[in-house]
């Protein structure tokens, strides 16, 4: 069960046992929202709200598949829903939208090509980030360390 969206790449979740497991959408970074003196990104918000939106498609209910642990102790893995009896990846989801740019420092997904091909819609239709010329998170994140 998701008890919060971070933002558009990171969610917790409450595990079967009751204890909470924060968990890094992998293969994806999302447009960064406002932290500490950093304002921001353009669509940051709007990623958010995008993956807020597709968990609470599913109630919240959500299947996590555990790839690595990062440096920050997170689980990195893909995330998935199932509604109306059909699978979703989130991960998928939010670069299908435009919602996030495909991530190569966690390419090892088991999805990777899958994820490269949403990225690839996502670039031709012009969606969220793909509308404009906007900084890659990990350009923006350098910025601010």
């Amino acid at each position: 069960m998701v008890t919060k969206v971070s933002d558009g790449d990171t969610i917790t979740v409450r595990q079967t046992d009751g204890q909470e497991m924060k968990v890094r959408l992998g293969c994806i970074d999302a447009p960064e929202i406002p932290h500490g003196k950093a304002p921001g990104q353009t669509l940051g918000q709007e990623s958010k709200k995008n993956l807020q939106r597709l968990v609470d498609e599913a109630d919240g209910e959500v299947m996590v598949s555990v790839i690595d642990t990062d440096r920050y102790g997170r689980k990195v893995g893909e995330v998935f829903t199932s509604v109306k009896d059909r699978e979703k990846s989130l991960n998928e989801e939010q670069l299908t939208s435009g919602m996030a740019y495909f991530y190569k420092k966690y390419s090892n997904c088991p999805n990777r090509e899958v994820f490269e091909r949403a990225e690839a819609i996502a670039q031709s239709k012009r969606l969220g980030v793909w509308t404009g010329n906007y900084q890659r998170p990990w350009d923006y994140r350098q910025q601010y360390r």
